[in-house]
């Protein structure tokens, strides 16, 4: 007799830390939160690729996008109401460019992630990363023609801004982790 500890459902999505029952909500919690804090912390450099990975790992397709618009939304209200970004029709429309690479992004992540064999979670969480972020960013360089902004896309800037989605993205592993092990919602008594 074998005993499997992922769920049945675990060869489509890596991330595990509550019921699939709850991985929506659970994930629009974790991922707004976020959000609201590096909106705070960082403005206009949202890790939103990280973000991506974490939703495309959780959830299938559907729910990872309204998930990532949702945590958007955030941003965006964090950016014009309490950052007070200025509201003109550049800064809108970046707004929804930025909301459009992070579902690119999430399209993405979620693509490679079903593309890639199972097991190895963090190298295969790492590649999607890389993925998610390269959309995201030529999503956003194929804007600049339009609403300028090309000095943003320096080696310097790219590289900072890609590192930072990678601590993002360790940070939300970790966050699943911790309440995959402290199971708040009893997973593992209605599992066993």
């Amino acid at each position: 007799m074998t005993v499997t500890i992922l769920p049945p459902h675990a060869d489509r999505f890596r991330l595990h830390p509550v019921a699939s029952r709850l991985a929506p909500m659970f994930c629009f919690a974790l991922l707004t939160v976020s959000c609201a804090l590096a909106s705070f912390a960082l403005a206009c450099a949202t890790p939103f690729a990280a973000f991506a990975v974490v939703a495309a790992a959780m959830l299938p397709i559907r729910p990872a996008l309204l998930v990532v618009t949702g945590a958007w939304l955030v941003n965006q209200t964090i950016g014009f109401g309490v950052l007070h970004y200025p509201i003109d029709g550049s800064t809108i429309a970046w707004g929804f460019v930025i909301g459009a690479a992070a579902l690119l992004s999430t399209v993405a992540a979620s693509t490679v992630l079903r593309m890639l064999p199972q097991g190895r979670m963090p190298l295969m969480l790492a590649i999607a990363l890389v993925a998610a972020y390269a959309a995201y960013e030529l999503a956003l360089l194929a804007a600049t023609p339009f609403l300028g902004g090309e000095g943003a896309f320096t080696a310097a800037i790219v590289t900072r801004i890609g590192l930072t989605s990678a601590v993002w993205l360790a940070g939300l592993v970790a966050a699943c982790e911790i309440v995959r092990l402290v199971d708040p919602f009893g997973r593992a008594m209605r599992n066993a």
